[in-house]
């Protein structure tokens, strides 16, 4: 930073060496790269003037950038030595004297010149990292503050929903005492209504009372005998009439009865919902769920499935998996949201071996036997849009480019071959292992990975040919049937290894990190392999597809 930063434009600024020597201040205007001295306007003319000088290249004091390139390579240790030497087992530029005292021993050294188109070659190599390490932190950047985005959209629906909840939640307890009140509502006046009754038949009671009262009083006071024993008879004979008559029972009272304890434990025990961190499979202290199961038999199929392959498409805003049936030769469309829903299907000549997605509503297929690729739109139904003659029996294909397939072939030494949408072969690929490849995918740098079960192997190339790793484990983690490859948002490989039921999680650099899905989560002879965008993970295993989700411990039950 010292001898490249902005500071150093400064530094040149200097005075005249030669007025220094008079004990003169002038400010230098000119650099003499052989004399590596500074020189102002008048001095400079003198210089010019002297015959031992006057070829010497002189620049000016303010061009920074050609002064650098004019300026002499003196040596750090030996400073009246200039530097003419490289020691390539030191990696350092050294002097003669450097190289006869502390390099004796060194056994490669060449000279600066020699050196300088492989130091700078290097060094634009160099660059070229430099800048796809910038892009490459820069899209990571990009997709992480996206990732925050989502992830605050995410929580402010997951809120709404919650809220959502508990206003239904009390609706429903709010129409329970609504018909709480209108049933006390209704028994209260049934029985105020039996009341009143009651009340008005007893008010006519007692106006009848007060008239014999008054009936009574008279004969008493008259002293007629007839009247009084007239009246007595027919008070006695209404006497035994109303001791028969009251038999109505007395009126009900309404009781409102509630289990305070009962009531606070089913308040307790219920669950509005479960609040979960759902990860990424590239998490790697993540565990996979079960999210659920596809079945893709149907009542047209021939026999039994096998699902080579599956990917996810998002149509018009609806996720649509797409699965390919090689016994049954077909295509098959299912709304992801509605896993149990209808299929669609499209039949081909022969049976289809992998997909791979061209965009979101477009999907290509290799069809070996027929020695056939289709290209075939999704609206969700599958829709024939194309199809492409081969002159090779094609058992792999993956998206390269807008107008490039790669596609693999069995038994030839360049197997892996680069088509145009045509079919046309651009390229052949040597691969330096695989003859056979199974299943090929291709990375975000455009690289390829391709495995085979025949070598046991899962290889990485460069789309020139260039291996960049191979993954053949021994022992217990030896690939017999290693066929489907996806992969993560962060560069992270997944591969099925079919005969050991289980998904294979590895690095970018073909690491190895965890089995991320076995045989106890429901695998049972997997075989091709995709992740949607909300990084599930969708396994195909038989006639049906396992669809994962994966989280972290931090799970909380309401």
């Amino acid at each position: 930073m010292d001898d490249f930063g902005p500071g150093t434009k400064a530094a040149f600024v200097n005075a005249c060496n030669v007025c220094k020597t008079q004990g003169n201040i002038t400010p230098a205007t000119s650099w003499c790269s052989v004399c590596d001295d500074v020189f102002c306007d008048g001095c400079l003319k003198m210089h010019n003037i002297m015959s031992m000088s006057r070829d010497h290249e002189v620049v000016d004091i303010s061009d920074t950038i050609k002064r650098k390139a004019k300026q002499r390579f003196m040596c750090k240790i030996h400073k009246d030595k200039q530097v003419e030497l490289f020691c390539k087992d030191c990696r350092k530029a050294i002097c003669h004297i450097c190289c006869s005292i502390k390099h004796r021993k060194c056994d490669d050294v060449d000279t600066l010149d020699n050196m300088t188109p492989v130091v700078r070659d290097h060094l634009s190599n160099q660059s070229q990292e430099l800048k796809l390490k910038m892009t490459t932190a820069e899209n990571r950047i990009i997709l992480k503050k996206s990732r925050i985005q989502q992830l605050e959209s995410d929580a402010q629906g997951i809120k709404e929903g919650i809220s959502l909840l508990r206003q239904k939640l009390v609706e429903v307890i709010l129409r329970k005492e609504k018909q709480l009140l209108e049933k006390v509502d209704r028994f209260s006046n049934k029985q105020i209504q039996e009341l009143q009754a009651e009340i008005k038949s007893q008010e006519i009671e007692l106006q009848m009372y007060q008239q014999q009262c008054e009936f009574t009083a008279s004969a008493v006071t008259s002293n007629c005998e007839m009247d009084m024993y007239a009246l007595y008879e027919s008070v006695c004979e209404e006497s035994s009439h109303n001791r028969d008559k009251n038999t109505r029972p007395a009126p009900g009272r309404i009781v409102f009865t509630h289990d305070i304890d009962k009531l606070r434990n089913v308040v307790d025990d219920l669950q509005l919902g479960e609040v979960a961190v759902v990860c990424g499979v590239s998490d790697h202290q993540s565990t996979p769920v079960l999210h659920h199961t596809i079945d893709c038999q149907a009542a047209i199929d021939s026999g039994d499935n096998d699902l080579h392959d599956v990917t996810v498409l998002t149509v018009d805003g609806v996720k649509v998996t797409v699965v390919i049936d090689f016994k049954n030769k077909s295509i098959k469309t299912y709304q992801t949201s509605k896993p149990n829903s209808q299929s669609n299907h499209l039949l081909l000549s022969s049976g289809p071996w992998q997909i791979t997605k061209l965009t979101e509503s477009q999907i290509a297929v290799c069809v070996p036997v027929s020695q056939e690729i289709v290209t075939v739109g999704v609206t969700p139904d599958p829709v024939l849009l194309s199809t492409i003659k081969t002159t090779k029996m094609y058992y792999s294909l993956a998206f390269l480019g807008p107008s490039q397939l790669v596609a693999g072939t069995y038994g030839q030494y360049h197997s892996v071959d680069i088509l145009d949408m045509t079919g046309k072969i651009l390229k052949s690929i040597n691969t330096g292992v695989i003859k056979s490849p199974d299943y090929i995918h291709v990375t975000s740098n455009n690289n390829l990975i391709v495995s085979e079960g025949a070598v046991k192997s899962l290889v990485s190339v460069t789309s020139e040919g260039e291996v960049v790793f191979t993954y053949t484990p021994k022992g217990d983690r030896t690939l017999n049937y290693p066929w489907g490859i996806t992969i993560t948002s962060t560069g992270d490989i997944l591969l099925v290894e079919g005969d050991s039921h289980k998904v294979i999680q590895l690095t970018e650099s073909g690491q190895f990190v965890r089995d991320v899905l076995i045989r106890q989560d429901g695998l049972e002879y997997p075989r091709g392999i995709c992740l949607d965008g909300d990084s599930f993970v969708y396994v195909t295993c038989g006639r049906y597809v396992k669809v994962f989700k994966f989280r972290s411990s931090d799970v909380f039950q309401i």
